[in-house]
């Protein structure tokens, strides 16, 4: 049993990344010697972030080569969150990869915070941990049409020490942060819109290779698919070299009333 805490500023709801983080974090204190290749996850309920997340980590098998964990977090008594993480002890094997798509580099690119600036915004909003630069983002303020498809830089902000772990959780933190907007470029919907309900629904991650999270990544994300009021999501995480070190799946709810 572990505990997780909510950074100060977040007054609705937990942020699913956090979750993902800490339950994976819960779940590399049980194994030794082996990496994270893969998570599978369910967000079941919004987190409460005034008080701590309880962490129950199941040790569901210790193979040959493969370690499976799975968590879950509880608030109220009740479940919010489930996660399946699978370890492996490190090993080489046949290697390929998808090539890294052209795109403008980090520099020169406007944050999240520069673009609300630019965007006329004066309210000061909570920093996060990760710094974002999204290479082709909309107009402030506006949600034209455009296709289901986006990429952005991102990082750590502070340093993340040599633990490859702390690197893998910061990198799920990441994830989550703008996957779910892919799916209603196409439809030009603002953000802020009070009949656009959204929340993930489920994630998944795959681990390919280790990296270092306080350099620039490139997240090229896609949206093959939107229907039945879920919008499905895609995304392909390049470290500075265009190595894939890891891929990303959500299906998020997209509810327009």
């Amino acid at each position: 049993m572990f505990r997780g805490r909510t950074p100060e500023g977040q007054s609705r709801r937990i942020y699913g990344g956090q979750v993902v983080a800490q339950s994976l974090a819960a779940a590399y204190r049980t194994v030794e010697g082996r990496v994270c290749h893969s998570l599978h996850c369910y967000f079941i309920r919004g987190g409460d972030p005034t008080i701590p997340i309880l962490l129950k980590v199941e040790r569901v098998r210790d193979g040959g080569s493969f370690t499976m964990r799975r968590v879950t977090a509880l608030q109220h008594g009740q479940q919010i969150f489930n996660l399946s993480a699978s370890f492996q002890t490190p090993e080489t094997g046949l290697e390929h990869q998808i090539e890294m798509p052209s795109a403008p580099g980090p520099e020169g690119l406007l944050d999240e915070d520069e673009l609300r600036k630019a965007g006329g915004e004066t309210e000061q909003r909570r920093t996060w941990p990760i710094e974002v630069r999204p290479v082709d983002p909309p107009p402030y303020g506006s949600a034209p049409v455009m296709d289901p498809e986006q990429a952005v830089w991102f990082r750590a902000r502070a340093p993340l020490g040599d633990d490859p772990m702390i690197h893998q959780c910061a990198l799920a933190y990441a994830t989550d942060m703008t996957l779910l907007d892919t799916s209603l470029r196409p439809h030009g919907i603002p953000g802020g819109e009070g009949r656009l309900q959204v929340a993930s629904l489920d994630h998944a991650l795959w681990f390919h290779h280790p990296t270092d999270f306080t350099q620039w990544h490139l997240y090229v994300q896609d949206s093959p698919s939107a229907a039945g009021g879920r919008g499905f999501n895609r995304g392909s995480i390049f470290d500075p070299g265009g190595k894939l070190v890891a891929s990303a799946t959500q299906e998020a709810l997209i509810r327009y009333r």
